[in-house]
């Protein structure tokens, strides 16, 4: 089964699904179909793509509206995530009933990046630990599109919470971190619940469309996370099969679905 854990559906109906007033950017939305949804569906039928996690986007906030409608639509094909401001004290209630209105919920993302504190700065606030203490009580992945400086945190919020199944998007986006930063990305694989996913190729390398200048750089990755570990999320599935060349077939579908279905208890 190949599974994509990464696509952000946008629709240009704003009226219906507006942006939050505390977006984090606005995408062009100009040239975005009336039917984003079933888009993302002939992609997927394209692609051979079986079942999709959606990755609730940073402009709607704490808005889940459009998320929660295209789940609705494909109850058996999609899981979801969700994304809330630590700062709320609401937060983790709001969270507890999204999962309760729709348990195609199946993971809490956090943002942290240099420059761009936005969500937080330190996984050592109240607010985050609230939030990712609910987030494992209602037995949710947490999901971390962070940068390389975030982790030494991550490592000391898992010596207080090693219950968590954690998956890191965008192999911790590289380019934001030095090589020392990235040392400690890697030494997260010392944990047996950190996954990561093997996505956002495009934000540091150019060599479309399998990227491979960056094979050097990926065959670490994997040598220190293995194929029980990584989740493929984006671009053609194909580029599993280029940056895992030397691994057998059984271990490429592992990272292509195998291991989400088993994350996701997908059918």
């Amino acid at each position: 089964m190949i599974i994509e854990w990464n696509t952000h559906i946008f629709s240009p109906d704003l009226q219906r699904y507006p942006f939050h007033p505390r977006a984090a950017y606005h995408p062009d939305l100009s040239q975005k179909s009336v039917d984003p949804l079933q888009d993302y569906l002939d992609h997927m039928e394209q692609e051979g793509i079986d079942r999709s996690v959606l990755v609730h986007p940073e402009p709607y906030g704490d808005d889940h509206r459009l998320i929660l409608d295209c789940l609705s639509q494909e109850k058996e094909r999609f899981r979801g995530t969700c994304l809330f401001y630590p700062q709320d004290a609401n937060a983790p209630s709001k969270l507890t009933a999204l999962v309760a209105q729709l348990p195609q919920i199946v993971a809490l993302r956090f943002h942290a990046h240099r420059g761009k504190e936005t969500y937080l700065n330190s996984f050592a606030d109240v607010g985050v630990r609230n939030l990712w203490k609910k987030a494992l009580e209602l037995k949710l992945i947490i999901e971390l599109h962070i940068g390389p400086n975030y982790a030494l945190q991550i490592a000391e919020i898992l010596d207080i919470y090693p219950e968590s199944t954690v998956l890191i998007d965008h192999l911790a986006e590289p380019h934001m971190g030095n090589a020392v930063e990235y040392a400690h990305v890697l030494d997260l694989a010392n944990f047996d619940k950190v996954y990561m996913k093997l996505s956002g190729l495009n934000h540091f390398a150019k060599d479309t469309p399998f990227y491979l200048s960056a094979r050097p750089f990926t065959a670490r990755v994997f040598e220190a996370f293995g194929p029980d570990r990584m989740v493929w999320g984006s671009g053609s599935h194909q580029i599993v099969d280029v940056h895992m060349n030397g691994f057998s077939t059984a271990d490429k579908l592992k990272v292509k679905g195998g291991n989400l279905v088993k994350l996701l208890d997908f059918a």
